[in-house]
């Protein structure tokens, strides 16, 4: 009588051997933790494009300069970015009316945001890539410690091989749904990042040219 193996994924999971066990705990904590950080890295880029764009149509509106850094003095939100930038360099300009001192206040602040707006896609990156090789290992192991135990098996049969290569498959297949989303995202984020830098850059050019002919009026 032929008794059926169960071959589903819960069972082939706590049948695996430790080292293959280990690999799969191991890819899908980088899984959790890269879903964490992409979610929050969607929040922050989304608030910080929305706030960019408020700012932008203040900005370009003719509104004062004073009012303005009243504003940008009173905003306290994480995703104000353009707003700090523009705080620094106005502040400077104001303290010593040097345009060189307001352009690096403004360089200091923006390259502390993009600091903070880069944070943490190095680990989506590095999930990315080494996740499917860390899946990759942890299969070559499985199938391996299969094929050794049928060593001592005097009839060789699919059905004795397929429960160890299936389990050690799994550790591929989480290696892949660790990396895939990860790589979409980094793309995806650091793509948004760059336009944001774009941006950034483009307005601390604009507004020293501002400063500059304000300067030359007096």
């Amino acid at each position: 009588m032929h008794t059926t193996q169960d071959l589903s994924f819960l069972s082939l999971v706590l049948n695996a051997s430790l080292l293959v066990q280990f690999v799969m705990v191991l890819l899908l904590s980088m899984s959790v933790a890269s879903w964490t950080i992409i979610f929050k890295k969607t929040a922050i880029l989304r608030g910080v494009r929305r706030a960019t764009e408020r700012f932008e149509r203040d900005f370009w509106s003719g509104g004062d300069l004073g009012t303005l850094l009243e504003a940008a003095q009173r905003n306290t939100r994480s995703d104000a970015v353009l707003e700090r930038i523009f705080e620094a360099g106005m502040q400077e300009f104001l303290k010593v009316h040097e345009i060189d001192a307001a352009r690096r206040a403004m360089k200091a602040t923006y390259q502390r945001e993009m600091d903070h707006l880069e944070a943490n896609l190095p680990f989506l990156a590095s999930v990315g890539s080494v996740s499917p090789y860390i899946g990759l290992f942890g299969t070559v192991w499985g199938i391996m410690n299969s094929f050794r135990g049928l060593s001592n098996v005097q009839n060789a049969t699919l059905a004795a091989v397929a429960p160890g290569i299936a389990e050690a498959l799994i550790a591929t297949a989480i290696g892949l749904f660790a990396a895939i989303p990860a790589v979409v995202a980094y793309n995806r984020a650091a793509t948004d990042v760059d336009r944001l830098s774009i941006r950034f850059e483009t307005f601390i050019e604009e507004f020293t040219n501002i400063l500059q002919r304000q300067n030359a009026s007096r």
